[in-house]
Formats: C-alpha cells, structure tokens, sequence
C-alpha cells in the first residue's frame, strides 16, 4: 500500500517547501520575497497546531491505525519531526540572506549596530511611554500562580540577582507580550530617503527592561514562543452549537503545547524552569539562533518601498457588466457571465448581493458564507437587505477553522438585522459557495445564482484565484433552492437537474465521468481528463484515476497542494502528469474536465467548477458544490483560457516526479506566465467575441504535451 501513495502530511511539507523556495526566488522583488518566507511560517504554525497535534494526540491514545501509505501515526510523527527539523533550518538560512540582502536595500531589521544616539532615545521613549504601561512582569515563585501563556504567546524570562542585607536574593520573571503590540517597531526616519530601521518588540523589551527591574542585575534572559493544539472537536450531540463552540474556542486556547521554541541562548536555568511549569511531554523543543516566529515578519513587508514589491495591479470590472449601466441582472439575464478573479474585480460579486439589497423587485436572497473575513461589504449589504423588508437567509459555517470566533460576530450582526441565520449540519461543513436571488419580473419570478470556487471574502478575493459564476438558467435556480433547503431543513435534494452535492453524489458523479472516459479510451476513441484542484488526497479518487490511466486516459492534474498520488508509475500511472503552481497569485479555483470521447480542450468536452477539493472530507464530510459549465461562451473561457493556461505554465510550475520530489519544469524556448497571461490580456468576463476577433490571445497546447504521453517523458528522467 506504500507503494501506491504517498503520505498526506510529508505531502503538505512539501507544499510548504515550494512556497519556501519562492522566498529564495531571486526573481522576485526583495519585500515579495519576505511576505513569501511569512507565508511559509504562518503556514507551518497551522500545520502544528492542527496536524501534528492531531499525531500527538493519536499517539498518545495508544492508536495505531496506518495511514494510506502505510505508516503508523508514531512512524508520520517521526518522520514529520524530522522534515520539520529540515524546513525549520531552510526558513533560518533564508532569513539571514534576506536580511542582508535588505540591509543592502536599505531596510534594516533588528540590527543593533545601527542604534544611534538619536535613534537610542526615542526608542526608550517609546518603550517608557508605549511598552512599559502594557507589560506586566510576573516573578515565578511559590507565591505567585504560573501565568497562563497562550497559543502563539511570544514571551522573555529574566534571571534576576541583587544583594540585599540577608545575602543575593535571587528571582526569574516573566513578560508576556500582548498580542495587540506589534511584533516589530519602526524607528522614525529623520528624512525623506533615509534608511529604514526594524527592532523587534523582543529585543526592545531586553534593551530596557532594567527599568522594570530597578535594584536588580540581569544575569540571564531569553526569549520563547509556544505554539497549542488548536483543533476543535464539536461532539455530535450538543444542544446548543453556538453556546458549544464559543466554549470550545476558549478551551482552544489553553490547548496542549505542541512546540516550544527558544532563543539558542536561552538561559539554562529559565529554560529548565519554563518546561517543567509547561508542561511539554510531547511537546517538540526548537532552539535557534535566528528569528521566532517567522510569520511575524509580515509586519515589515508593509514598508513604503514599491521598488523592492511587485508593481501594483488592480482588478478590471467586467465589461459586459459595464455595457448594462452596471446593471448585473441585466447583464446576468442576457447570458451567463464568468469572473476570474483577482484578475477581475470582487467587487462585481459585493454588487451582485448589493443590487439585491436595494432591488425592489427583488423578494429574497440566500447565501451560504464560509469565510467573509473581517471587514465584509457581503455583510453589510446582507443586513441592509434584510432591513429594507427582504426575506434574507444565511448560512454562516461556525466550524471554518481559525474564524469560528469572526463568523459567530457575523451571525450576531445579522440576526440583530433581522436576517434568518441558519448553522448548518453540526457533523458536517458547509463549504458551498452560492448564494441566490429571487426578482419578481413581469414572466414571474425568476432567480439568479452566483456558484463560486472561492469564499465571500473580500481580501483573499485579491490574492487568490478563483471563478465566480453568474447564471439565471432555471434549472440552476431550481438546484440551488434544493441545496438551501438540505443545510436549512435538513431535506436531502432529490432529482437535481444539474447541480451534484457532497455528501450526497458529487464523489458519485466524478466516478462516472471518469469511468466514461476509461470507456471511450477501450472503444479507441480519444479519452483525457484535466484537473484543477488545491489538494487530492482521497484513496477512492486516486484509485478511480488509477484505473483510468491503466484503461488508456490521458490525465494531467494541477494540484497546488498536498497530492498523494504518485504519478508516473509504469502500470499503475504511466498516463498521468502532476504539477503544482506556485506564484504571485495562489492558486484555488476548482476545474474538473473531462474529453467526453474528443480531443480536449473541444467545445464537447464536460467541463465543471466546484467548491470541492478531492479529499475525504470534501467528498463524504462537507456540503460542496460541483457546477456543469454548459453555455458556450462560458465553457470556452474556462476550458480555453483559465485551465489551459494552468496547464501551459512554465515559469511558476513544479512537476512532481514519481519518487514524491518535485523539480521546477523547465521554462524552455517559450516560458510562460499563467498569472501575467491573465494580468496582461483583457477582461474574459462575456467576451467570447473577443477571442475569435483576438483581442485575447488563444492558446493551444504543445505538441510535446499533446502528441506525447506523460509517462514517457518521466521514463526519460
């Protein structure tokens, strides 16, 4: 069984390892570079805290079950560990080389050397002024609790000796620094042009922290930071889901510490003090010489330099929508319109929901709302319609890992408003992307659906790829009011004329579009299947596209993320091609296609988007989305355009190899962009006119791609 797939989580380590390497990308502007090793530790952070927590827990627990590779969750603990070790390290050697390099650039982080006299001053007024009042030193010591040190607290321990008239009196105290603080402070240029300068809140602290100590010497101190298990577990019989889950939140935070790191020099005995009071028996102990907490360095990619950044771009707003006064049911009535953002503007989907609001034809609208983020205009416009008299229902997912405690804010806000505010499944997620508007018009009333790959939130809009689909094909609009009703009143849909749902029949539906083209491959006929997707880890799927590619069918995937298929293998994947886009953008629309029997890309090919990874818990534990695309302009757009280009790139692409390694493809005689392809050419959006007169340049596959099996290029490695 190890054989035939690779593990889940050395798989997401790996993903974590391209975004590492995009960091290192010499290419890339300096700041670019920097948010980039941000992401990769931010990253890492969530993996602890859910992951590997979860090996901790399971081994703990005694269990023993393999995963699909075959390993023990002691085995994947281990060998995870020492992955951890290896990208640890990767992300401290890139640090150091981006803090040169930026100190070459004029942007100088927590270098002690450049501390002037002038620059010492108002330093130690800002801590007097703006520190000091908001730490709160505590001595440990039998008279005093140990302080609780929450997920993600960043802290200091200080070793303290004074003499006194009975001897040396000794203390160790403790500082936990607010999270509000920020996690670098930036010392005031003196003008225009002048370099910048960075100290970390840590070393600021340390710098003075004599004034929190007068009459004492500093003899030790140390910086540590402490990362918990932070999983929720809902038990299926709570009562109350809202009351259960803000309980769960706060137990969240107290949850068992899953990593402890600490400064290289950390003193000895504060060290030995800290881990006992902790309480770490499966806890991983990190010490560096470099910089805790590696995401914190987001704080410094704001800095005004456009020079050291990508240069900036703003989304188009869709023409066609333009050419209706901006009217988007107008636009939306005449013919079916596709968004790709961030390429073209979220603003477009906020309308959609707007119009609605302030629409007196409109009688109701439903949205399903995964993740809205914490500024929404999807909220705003949702609880305005609701108090102009509109009959508004929301779907708010209280299970949305790490925005819980956001999305139960949203749902107190709109049902204050008056918006009918529904929970959904309490075993299952609802990870659908749809919301619905239902307009009284002089045939009756008809309804307009947005069907999405991405959530209804407005800043990941601008850094994620994703598809929003606008139709009012009534078939859709019938579907729609089916799948409201299975997460509102638990009325399982029934004879869906176009829509497939998970856990119901979406896995269902793939099944038998893959089966088909395994059938067209056994009557000679030409037989492919193309897939966009961020992870694929189902055994069920893997197998199913197993079988396809022993059958004949030519498969290539794009897969951002973690794929425990093993591409390449000669009578088990010979047909099949994997390959991972890392870029400016990150990568999350959902494609599936299918040749239905002809070369593809063709206009008779089956092309759905989806709200669906192909993961277990997309496919048997979540409520998701799988949309046909049948309008032709549409159809082209996403077949023709969006997915081909995926396929097509070069300069952002890693190919993953049969042994589980991925290596960048090669840019060759033509490199290509998929990201500048969409930023540089006109809008998509109704513009299926556009490509036969070329004002989109149309793209074709290479004749290696076409004329050439995958496995026997990988044969050739």
């Amino acid at each position: 069984m190890g054989e035939t797939y690779f593990n889940r989580e050395l798989s997401w380590l790996a993903f974590n390892d391209r975004v590492l390497e995009e960091a290192r990308n010499p290419s890339y502007p300096l700041l670019e570079r920097l948010r980039f090793l941000s992401i990769s530790g931010s990253n890492l952070d969530e993996f602890l805290m859910i992951r590997v927590a979860g090996l901790v827990g399971q081994v703990q627990r005694g269990i023993e079950r393999a995963s699909d590779d075959g390993r023990s969750p002691a085995q994947q603990l281990s060998d995870v560990r020492d992955r951890l070790e290896q990208l640890n390290a990767k992300q401290q050697e890139t640090w150091r080389t981006l803090r040169g390099q930026l100190a070459d650039a004029g942007i100088h982080i927590t270098d002690e050397e450049r501390i002037d006299e002038e620059a010492y001053g108002w330093l130690k007024r800002y801590f007097l002024d703006e520190i000091a009042p908001v730490i709160t030193p505590q001595a440990l010591d039998p008279a005093h609790p140990f302080p609780f040190v929450q997920n993600e607290g960043l802290g200091l321990l200080f070793r303290l000796n004074r003499n006194s008239g009975g001897g040396v009196q000794e203390l160790v105290e403790m500082i936990l620094i607010p999270t509000a603080m920020p996690r670098f402070v930036r010392v005031p240029s003196t003008q225009p042009g002048d370099d910048a300068l960075y100290i970390s809140i840590e070393s600021l602290i340390t710098r003075f922290a004599h004034h929190l100590f007068p009459g004492f010497d500093i003899v030790g101190d140390g910086a540590f930071r402490v990362l918990r298990d932070s999983d929720i577990e809902i038990e299926e019989e709570a009562e109350d889901l809202v009351r259960t889950f803000r309980t769960a939140i706060q137990r969240r935070r107290r949850g068992q510490v899953i990593q402890l790191e600490l400064e290289d020099d950390f003193c000895p005995i504060s060290e030995v003090l800290l881990r006992e009071r902790l309480d770490t028996p499966g806890a991983t102990i990190i010490k560096t010489e470099g910089m805790l907490g590696i995401e914190g360095l987001s704080g410094i990619v704001d800095e005004d330099r456009p020079d050291l950044k990508f240069a900036q771009y703003s989304p188009r707003y869709p023409e066609r929508v333009l050419e209706h006064d901006g009217n988007l049911f107008s636009a939306i009535s005449e013919k079916d319109i596709v968004i790709h953002h961030p390429y073209e503007s979220f603003d477009v989907v906020v309308d959609f929901i707007r119009q609605a609001a302030r629409d007196p034809n409109v009688v109701a609208i439903k949205q399903a709302l995964y993740r809205a983020g914490t500024q929404s205009k999807v909220i705003e416009a949702l609880v305005e319609a609701a108090e102009n008299g509109k009959s508004v229902t929301a779907v708010v997912e209280l299970k949305a890992r790490f925005d819980e405690e956001q999305n139960l804010y949203w749902a107190s806000q709109l049902e204050r408003a008056g918006v009918q505010v529904i929970y959904g499944f309490v075993d299952w997620k609802t990870h659908a992307k749809v919301a619905m508007v239902v307009r009284r018009e002089e045939s009756g009333f008809r309804t307009y659906c947005h069907f999405g790959t991405g959530n209804y939130h407005p800043v990941t809009a601008k850094i994620y790829t994703d598809l929003s689909y606008f139709t009012a094909d009534p078939r859709l609009g019938r579907d729609a009011a089916k799948l409201f009703n299975f997460v509102t009143g638990y009325v399982e849909p029934r004879r869906m004329e176009m829509l497939s749902v998970s856990p119901i029949d979406l896995r269902e539906e793939l099944y038998a579009r893959i089966d088909a083209e395994m059938a067209h491959a056994r009557a000679g006929r030409p037989a492919n299947i193309w897939m966009k997707m961020n992870q694929l880890s189902d055994s069920g799927m893997i197998d199913r596209l197993y079988a396809a590619s022993e059958a004949g069918v030519e498969i290539q995937l794009v897969v951002r993320g973690i794929c425990n298929l093993r591409p390449g293998v000669e009578g088990l994947s010979e047909n099949i091609r994997v390959k991972s886009i890392i870029g400016r953008f990150l990568e999350h629309s959902r494609i599936y296609a299918f040749g239905n029997g002809h070369p593809i890309p063709s206009a008779e090919a089956l092309v759905f988007i989806s709200s669906a990874d192909l993961m277990g818990r997309n496919l048997d534990r979540r409520v998701e989305q799988l949309v046909p695309i049948e309008n032709p302009t549409v159809h082209n757009q996403i077949l023709q355009q969006v997915l081909l280009a995926n396929l097509l790139d070069t300069e952002q692409s890693w190919e993953l190899l049969p042994d589980g390694q991925y290596e960048r493809v090669p840019e060759g005689d033509k490199p290509f962009n998929c990201h500048r392809y969409f930023m540089t050419n006109p809008s998509l959006s109704g513009r299926g006119g556009a490509l036969e007169a070329g004002g989109v340049p149309k793209l074709a596959l290479r004749k290696t791609q076409s004329e050439e099996p995958p496995a026997k290029k990988a044969k050739k490695r």
